[in-house]
């Protein structure tokens, strides 16, 4: 079965903030099984637009990172999240 994976870039607009929603979605992580493969760190835009913070988080399936997202624990660190920043979440599917 193929893993699942999110993909976060956010540029960051209340740091106090979104310290809240990394904390209760670290909680969430831990719940629901997920493996953090990129939380911040170092980038650079090779090609396109960049956004400064970058996450990937790898789940043992799509159906497993849709749950995480869409979980009671996870959308709670969404509004969180909403007045905090700007930017995208996709959820990919990896290959097998």
């Amino acid at each position: 079965m193929a893993k699942g994976y999110i993909i976060v870039r956010m540029t960051v607009t209340d740091p106090e903030a979104y310290k809240e929603y990394a904390a209760m979605a670290s909680e969430a992580m831990k719940i629901y099984g997920c493996k953090p493969l990129v939380r911040g760190g170092r980038s650079e835009a090779l090609e396109g637009e960049a956004r400064p913070r970058n996450v990937v988080l790898e789940f043992d399936s799509y159906e497993a990172a849709r749950t995480y997202y869409y979980s009671p624990e996870y959308q709670a660190a969404v509004a969180k999240r909403l007045p905090a920043g700007t930017g995208e979440v996709v959820l990919v599917e990896g290959v097998e």
